[in-house]
């Protein structure tokens, strides 16, 4: 029944999956990954720091998994890769609901870090791309602000068995829990889903008097030999690096400063709202104002919450709940923007190697983020040289991303006059 569809209308079965993907692996999984942070080291014995080890083994094999992206999908197909993904996950949740040593917790930290490569952010950036030429950076917004509404329910969901009075090994009956949607839920997407359109070909481009932000692209090795590749690189690893060290200490620094607990919560709440809708927006602005202005518009938004961070004190709370909200729009330029940013820079040819490059360096710079944050805060007794330096460093990338982008536009332009005689309206 399902075949018989038509593929403008089955697009929005397979945009539901999506959804349901980042909503169970990226909601249930990542989202609610430091619920368990006491209740695990406090049951089993292990040091916090020592447990942490985990989360760095998941980092390290996102990245490296994420470098052979574009290969991995060229010889399996989308649907392996899921299934994989998946596989790795209810492994992870198995692991996780039975496990009381460290070695055994980095085992399922690299479950994590596998299934979440195969199923995060690089795949749906592929699959959506592969159905969608335009509207595309609004329609992988609403798939990827699953994120968000996964982690809200999961919280509802878990945090009461994880909590429950008198059981200290509740999070295991938690984790378990998880394995089965996983399942459950994953059997159906697998069901449902198609990688391609009728034809096994991507969408074509519609006709539209607006300039097309789908095009050929070039090899990898013309890329590889452009020296913009290697700065939007290092842009997004930096990126990754600043994001991720500031949104993970924002509570914590709130508190340094003398605010309430009862306040702190709220502003990470409001935060955790407002992050879909902002994935959302960045969107539907990346497809309205193109990538260069939607992407500078992310940038300056970090340096500016990152700002309002540093300015948090007792007596100007509205400043910390201004940067709830300022830093969730600033926050898309991790997810979203990278899939976005390898399309336009790079076009369609070698689109999932460079983008799985891209979702690499920003994973490599979120496991060094962490400890670089924590190490200023040792040395100095706060995290504010910590958020001086990465306003500085996103400052030097919104500078940055003005070359970059003018650059890559002149490289596209130039392959589309050499395809049809003609130059191209640059669309950056």
């Amino acid at each position: 029944m399902l075949g018989k569809i038509g593929d403008r209308t089955y697009r929005w079965i397979v945009v539901a999956a999506c959804f349901l993907i980042a909503f169970t692996g990226l909601g249930f999984c990542s989202g609610t990954k430091s619920l368990y942070l006491a209740p695990i080291t406090e049951a089993t014995g292990l040091k916090r720091s020592v447990f942490s080890l985990s989360d760095s083994c998941r980092y390290v094999t996102t990245a490296i998994v994420n470098l052979f992206f574009g290969a991995h999908l060229a010889r399996f197909g989308a649907r392996k890769l899921l299934a994989a993904g998946y596989l790795c996950l209810i492994a992870f949740t198995a692991i996780y609901a039975t496990a009381s040593a460290a070695w055994a917790f980095c085992l399922g930290g690299v479950c994590l870090g596998m299934g979440l490569s195969w199923m995060g952010t690089a795949m749906i950036g592929h699959v959506i791309s592969a159905w969608f030429r335009e509207n595309r950076g609004t329609v992988m917004g609403v798939a990827l602000a699953a994120n968000g509404v996964g982690s809200a329910l999961a919280t509802q969901i878990v945090s009461p068995i994880i909590n429950r009075p008198g059981d200290a090994f509740g999070y295991r009956k938690a984790y378990l829990l998880t394995a089965v949607l996983l399942a459950a839920i994953g059997a159906v997407i697998l069901l449902v889903f198609r990688e391609y359109p009728s034809g096994g070909k991507p969408a074509p481009a519609s006709r539209s008097r607006r300039p097309s932000q789908s095009w050929s692209g070039i090899s990898a090795q013309e890329a590889f030999h452009s020296g913009y590749f290697f700065a939007a690189v290092l842009c997004v690893f930096l990126t990754g690096m600043c994001l991720q060290s500031v949104s993970g200490i924002g509570a914590a620094h709130m508190r340094d400063m003398g605010l309430e607990s009862a306040f702190i919560a709220g502003v990470v709440s409001l935060h955790s709202v407002t992050l879909s809708l902002a994935k959302m927006l960045v969107g539907y602005l990346h497809d309205r104002i193109f990538l260069r202005r939607t992407l500078t518009l992310c940038c300056l938004l970090s340096v500016v919450s990152i700002i309002l961070l540093m300015c948090v004190t007792p007596g100007a709370e509205w400043v910390a709940m201004v940067y709830g909200p300022m830093m969730s729009l600033a926050l898309p330029l991790e997810t979203i923007i990278l899939p976005l940013l390898a399309a336009d820079l790079f076009g369609e040819q070698n689109f999932e190697r460079l983008m799985g490059i891209f979702i690499s360096a920003s994973t490599t710079g979120f496991a060094l983020g962490a400890p670089l944050s924590n190490l200023c805060f040792d040395l100095t007794g706060s995290y504010r040289l910590m958020l001086i330096i990465a306003a500085l460093i996103m400052a030097g990338v919104t500078l940055a991303y003005q070359f970059i982008l003018p650059a890559a536009g002149r490289k596209r332009a130039e392959v589309e006059a050499r395809a049809d005689g003609s130059g191209t309206k640059e669309v950056y």
